[in-house]
């Protein structure tokens, strides 16, 4: 299965459902705790969204995303002709137009509320899946319409994406305390199905590119039409969306020079996370049966997501968010000196295809360990300003890295000389955030465990 960075941010990116697991944050209570007091005091929705909505809205995002994304690369191949080279390129476009602009999406959000601003998206998405199929409509394709769909495609999620991570951070915050059981943040959740609708999307989109990829564009177009029709009447018109004194948009996060440091320190997770479809692939393709070989790498990583994300998040819950981010960045790195190892020695073709593997479940069990616990961060950070400009610049500063690092990376894959260079190289920035990290998380929750205030229900 081939992702696309969707977000996982969110991954993801990278984006088990939960419904109903989450009886107490639906009775709109809040956190008393001295540690996120200002969270209780951040403008909450009335009424609420539901959890399950949310949560259900990542899956389907995830379903629609998956079911064409993966396919591009294919249609500019054989519709358009286009060699390797100018694929990455539209790609590349599309990933930037959507990591890179997350920053855009939250200030919008914070400014109109992330109700408007996730319709907007959809309707965005819509517009560009409708531009690919149009692009194939005419007599001969149109290469212009179709990298104007792929971009149209890319803003739409750096739309929506930021407006639902704001409004899970307000539905986290106004969960009871918790017991004595540290608990999984609902980031976590929204990990385990924005992983769940990646494995269910490529398989839709499969069963229509049978009739056609003009066909899997317009489903896509009619699903997103049917999600943003579902989010009009799901998602109330609250009064933060309504207010006309609401503030005007403002970029918050990067007047805090201790978020935009550790943004910038976490972008090298999400770097790591892009090695999965990019630099792995790229190293079982030198053995025999490379198809197979990354098919069951991206099998294994999608079970690993689904059956550990929950586990790893109480764990991390646990320990609190300086250990869990200083552990899950040395798990990534840990996985890229395997490979830096394994390429320096004279290994068959079943021990390199075990060391790709071992990679990969550290890195996918880093990510899994740094990810939600960076998102739900982002309201400490906020301490009671909109947190939209502070969810996108987490996701913009991951985007620049995964961009500009993907072409250093690119380089050093093909410098023979030094066959380690790159894994060394992915695994000096993850080394460096575990050290400098957590050092810049705000004073109140440097000591204090991430559970007092996120964790979701068993």
């Amino acid at each position: 299965m081939v992702h696309a960075q969707q977000n996982t941010a969110v991954t993801g990116p990278h984006d088990g459902v939960g419904e109903g697991d989450d009886r107490g944050e639906r009775r709109g209570t809040t956190v008393h705790n001295e540690n996120h007091s200002h969270l209780s005091r951040s403008p909450v929705p009335n009424p609420p969204a539901r959890t399950p909505v949310l949560l259900g809205t990542q899956l389907l995002f995830n379903v629609g995303f998956y079911a064409v994304v993966p396919f591009l690369a294919l249609v500019l191949t054989e519709d358009f002709g286009l060699a390797a080279v100018a694929v990455g390129l539209v790609l590349g476009v599309r990933t930037f137009m959507q990591q890179g602009m997350f920053l855009i999406g939250g200030v919008l959000a914070d400014r109109f509320g992330p109700r408007r601003v996730i319709l907007f998206g959809c309707a965005v998405r819509i517009a560009g899946f409708a531009t690919l199929a149009g692009s194939l409509l005419t007599p001969a394709p149109v290469l212009a319409l179709f990298v104007l769909g792929t971009v149209l495609t890319g803003l739409g999620g750096a739309l929506f994406s930021p407006g639902l991570n704001i409004l899970i951070a307000e539905a986290e915050a106004r969960r009871p305390a918790p017991g004595p059981r540290s608990r999984a943040s609902l980031f976590a959740w929204l990990s385990v199905t924005g992983e769940l609708g990646a494995v269910i999307g490529p398989l839709v989109g499969a069963a229509l590119l049978g009739w056609g990829f003009v066909v899997v564009a317009l489903g896509g177009a009619a699903f997103f039409l049917a999600i943003g029709v579902f989010l009009a009447v799901a998602l109330p018109s609250t009064l933060a969306d309504r207010s006309v004194d609401r503030p005007p948009g403002r970029w918050w996060s990067l007047r805090d020079r201790r978020f935009v440091g550790f943004s910038a320190l976490h972008a090298a997770d999400l770097l790591a996370y892009n090695q999965l479809y990019l630099a792995l692939p790229l190293q079982l393709a030198r053995v025999p049966d490379a198809a197979a070989a990354t098919a069951a790498m991206f099998a294994g990583v999608s079970v690993l997501t689904l059956t550990l994300q929950l586990p790893v998040s109480r764990w991390a819950a646990r320990v609190g968010p300086a250990v869990a981010l200083r552990i899950g960045y040395v798990l990534s790195a840990a996985g890229f000196a395997v490979l830096a190892v394994g390429v320096s020695l004279p290994l068959d073709d079943a021990a390199r295809v075990v060391a790709v593997f071992v990679t990969a479940a550290l890195v996918i069990l880093g990510h899994m360990t740094t990810h939600p616990t960076a998102l739900t961060l982002a309201p400490r950070f906020a301490a009671g300003r909109p947190t939209g400009s502070f969810f996108g610049l987490l996701a913009t500063c991951g985007g620049i890295a995964v961009l500009l690092g993907n072409l250093v990376v690119g380089a050093l894959f093909a410098w023979t000389a030094v066959p380690s260079a790159a894994w060394l190289f992915l695994a000096v920035p993850l080394v460096v955030a575990a050290a400098m990290a957590p050092r810049l998380l705000p004073r109140t929750v440097d000591q204090a465990p991430v559970s007092k205030a996120t964790r979701a229900t068993r």
